[in-house]
C-alpha cells in the first residue's frame, strides 16, 4: 500500500523562499498548497512554473476566517509561514501594514492551529534583523533581541508569540532565525539583486528598459551608475536554496526549537559590489556612487550567525559560498537581460 503523501501549506509561496521550498517539498513527494493573494491581474511570481504542481489557496494573512477555513479544510501536516512584508526599507514607509502582515499574520496562523488543528507542525520564519544594533558577534539563539526597524519589530512579535504558543499550548512551532539569504529569484528591491542586475546591465551597455527597484527607481541612474547606501554594512549572506532545506529539517525533528541558520561568514556591501562587478570584468569603483536616500535611519549589525546548534542537532550547514552565490546571480541576470534585449 503506497504511503500517504504529507500535506504542506506554505504562505508566501510566490516569493523567493516559498518557491524554493515548494520545489524541495515536491521532490520529497509532498502535496503542496500555497497561500496566494488574489489580484485583478494574476501574479504567481517565482512560483509560476509550479502552477500545475501545487494547489493554490487564495487568501491573506490579515484574514483570520480565511486562514481558519484553509487550515481546517486542508489539515496540513506541516505549515511554513513565509508570508510577510519583508523589505526593511519599505517597513519605514508602511509600518502598520508590516506589523499586520508580518507580526499579526503569524499570530493568526498560531491561533488557527491552536483552535482547529493542533497536530500540525509549524515553521515560523524569523530573521537576523531581530538582533538589531547588537554589539555581540556572532549571534546565536541566546543573543538578546533588539529590533532596529519596523520590520524587525513585527518579526519579534511573531518570534515571541511562537515561543509562547509552544510553551503554553504545547504546539509544535519551530523558528528559523535566518540570516540574509539570496538567489536569482530575489527581488531587485534587495541590495544583492540590485547589485547583480546593475553589474549585468552595465556590462551589456543597456541604458533603457532597466528593471525597476524599490519605489520605481531605476537599477542604474541617468549617469549609468549604481546608487547604494552604506558600503560598510556587514551581512552574513547565504543561498536561499540551502536555507529552505533547513526549514524542512526543523519540522522533521522530534521537538520544536529555535535555530539560527547562517554561513558564519561576514561580508560588506563593498565586498558584494566588488565581487559582482569582477564577475563581469569591471571595477566596481568606476560604476558605484553613494546616495543618502538608501542609507537606513538606523543601521543594524554587524550581523553574522553562529549556526553551531543546527549543525550539531540537525546536521545542516550551508553548502554554497558567497562567491558562488554572487556568481550564480550575475550569470542569471546576464542571461535574463540578453533575452529581454
Amino acid at each position: 500500500m503506497p504511503q500517504k503523501k504529507k500535506i504542506a501549506f506554505i504562505t508566501g509561496v510566490t516569493g523567493q523562499d516559498g518557491s524554493y521550498l515548494a520545489e524541495f517539498l515536491l521532490n520529497k513527494n509532498y502535496h503542496v498548497y500555497g497561500l496566494l493573494r488574489r489580484k485583478s491581474k494574476p501574479d504567481l511570481g517565482n512560483a509560476a512554473h509550479l502552477l500545475h504542481h501545487i494547489d493554490l489557496a487564495y487568501g491573506d494573512l490579515s484574514d483570520q476566517s480565511c486562514l481558519n477555513m484553509y487550515i481546517s479544510k486542508i489539515k496540513p501536516d506541516e505549515i511554513y509561514n513565509l508570508g510577510a512584508q519583508s523589505h526593511v526599507h519599505e517597513s519605514w514607509h508602511q509600518p502598520l501594514a508590516t506589523a499586520d502582515q508580518t507580526g499579526m499574520g503569524a499570530l493568526r496562523i498560531f491561533e488557527a492551529v491552536r483552535n482547529l488543528h493542533p497536530k500540525a507542525k509549524v515553521y515560523q520564519a524569523s530573521t537576523s534583523e531581530l538582533y538589531g544594533e547588537t554589539t555581540i558577534t556572532p549571534q546565536d539563539e541566546n543573543t538578546s533581541i533588539h529590533p532596529a526597524n519596523p520590520y524587525a519589530a513585527a518579526k519579534a512579535l511573531a518570534h515571541f508569540d511562537a515561543q509562547i504558543y509552544r510553551r503554553s499550548f504545547g504546539l509544535f512551532i519551530s523558528t528559523g532565525i535566518l540570516f540574509n539569504h539570496e538567489s536569482p529569484r530575489r527581488s531587485p528591491d534587495f541590495v544583492t539583486r540590485k547589485v547583480t542586475l546593475a553589474a549585468a546591465t552595465i556590462k551589456l551597455g543597456l541604458k533603457k528598459n532597466i528593471p525597476l527597484g524599490q519605489g520605481g527607481d531605476p537599477i542604474i541612474n541617468k549617469d549609468g551608475k549604481l546608487e547604494l547606501g552604506s558600503l560598510d554594512a556587514k551581512r552574513d549572506w547565504g543561498f536561499a536554496g540551502d536555507y529552505v532545506k533547513a526549514m524542512w529539517m526543523m519540522l522533521q525533528h522530534d521537538t520544536p526549537d529555535d535555530f539560527v541558520v547562517a554561513t558564519g561568514k561576514v561580508h560588506t556591501v563593498k565586498d558584494l559590489a566588488r565581487t559582482a562587478f569582477k564577475q563581469v570584468g569591471l571595477n566596481w569603483k568606476d560604476h558605484v556612487v553613494i546616495n543618502p536616500k538608501w542609507v537606513r535611519p538606523t543601521e543594524t549589525g554587524p550581523l553574522v550567525g553562529d549556526a553551531s546548534k543546527i549543525k550539531k542537532t540537525l546536521g545542516w550547514q550551508a553548502e554554497t559560498s558567497f562567491e558562488q552565490l554572487i556568481s550564480m546571480m550575475v550569470k542569471h541576470d546576464l542571461e535574463l537581460l540578453k533575452q529581454q534585449k
